[in-house]
């Protein structure tokens, strides 16, 4: 059985988010996004895979598709496959997500 500390992981980037892999797998990957205030992961897209964010902690801007939703922790969102997407956090605190994408790209 692998199981990890997920606190014991956290680290953020002064230049970028910090994506910092939990588990990974042929058919799947699950990962910790840290972004400091002022941090974005650029809109993109996987033609063939769903992908999941859910925040831990602070709060993130998620946009899929052309909607946009502010997620504070507890909320998730769902970008399915082909659907561009990315996240922002525009809060004055970090931000801590669960990120899921399957199939793995």
């Amino acid at each position: 059985m692998e199981v990890r500390d997920l606190k014991s992981l956290v680290r953020y980037g002064p230049e970028k988010p910090a994506k910092i892999p939990v588990f990974e797998s042929e058919r799947m990957f699950f990962d910790l996004y840290a972004l400091l205030p002022g941090q974005a992961q650029k809109v993109h897209a996987h033609p063939g895979s769903d992908k999941v964010y859910y925040v831990l902690e602070g709060e993130v801007v998620v946009q899929v598709g052309e909607e946009e939703a502010l997620l504070a922790p507890g909320m998730a969102a769902l970008a399915r496959a082909g659907e561009p997407h990315g996240v922002r956090n525009e809060a004055a605190s970090p931000a801590l997500l669960l990120v899921v994408m399957a199939p793995k790209p």
